[in-house]
């Protein structure tokens, strides 16, 4: 659908589980769903993570 003046139409977010990485020099996380370990390693520093949840765009 088209805005005036080229805004957009808002996106719909949700609240949803993630992992986030331990490391504070690290910003990786990534969306629970889309883990296939019950407790990850961070991919892109190895340490290790923790559950939280984060306010995302809905997946459809």
């Amino acid at each position: 659908m088209a805005y005036y003046n080229n805004r957009r139409e808002p996106v719909e977010e949700e609240e949803t589980r993630i992992w986030t990485c331990t490391n504070d020099d690290c910003q990786g996380w990534m969306r629970a769903a889309y883990s296939f370990k019950k407790k990850p390693s961070c991919p892109l520093c190895q340490s290790d993570m923790h559950a939280e949840t984060k306010l995302l765009p809905k997946l459809m």
